[in-house]
């Protein structure tokens, strides 16, 4: 194993083992239930919206490392952005997981959240993608349904 990967992997257990903006929120502007079947993979994400922006995000997940540790990186990624800022975020990571074999993508993303390029050395194991992608497109549902409510 090189080195980046060890270190990606000691970044993908430290999401799991301690993520970030888990929990609920009391009275959230959307609550969305996100399911993968083929690993069994579940999630609930819990949204606030303010002015345009995401005022709080927080997760329950529960299934495996990646999922767990994608959701909280997601959390921290989105956290107080606005919902252009947000879906910018979300198709660069999901372009990230989805370039074709094991290209890799730089992403234009800030340092203090270069944890999200962890996550490509998932695309080794393309039955796992799903579950890295599980929070993402679950935050998608979320943004729309806000959206929709306006």
């Amino acid at each position: 194993m090189s080195l980046a990967d060890e270190l990606y992997r000691e970044t993908i257990l430290d999401h799991y083992h301690n993520p970030r903006n888990h929990g609920t929120i009391e009275s959230p502007d959307a609550k969305i239930e996100g399911v993968n079947p083929l690993c069994g993979d579940e999630l609930t994400l819990y949204l606030s919206m303010e002015d345009g922006k995401i005022k709080d995000v927080k997760l329950e997940a529960k299934g495996c490392s990646i999922n767990t540790a994608s959701g909280s990186m997601m959390t921290e990624a989105v956290l107080g952005k606005s919902i252009d800022e947000a879906n910018k975020i979300i198709g660069t990571f999901k372009e990230m997981m989805l370039a074709k074999g094991n290209d890799t993508v730089e992403l234009d993303l800030p340092e203090d959240l270069e944890d999200l390029e962890a996550l490509q050395g998932v695309k080794k194991y393309p039955v796992r993608i799903k579950c890295a992608l599980l929070p993402w497109n679950t935050l998608i549902e979320g943004i729309e349904t806000v959206e929709g409510k306006r």
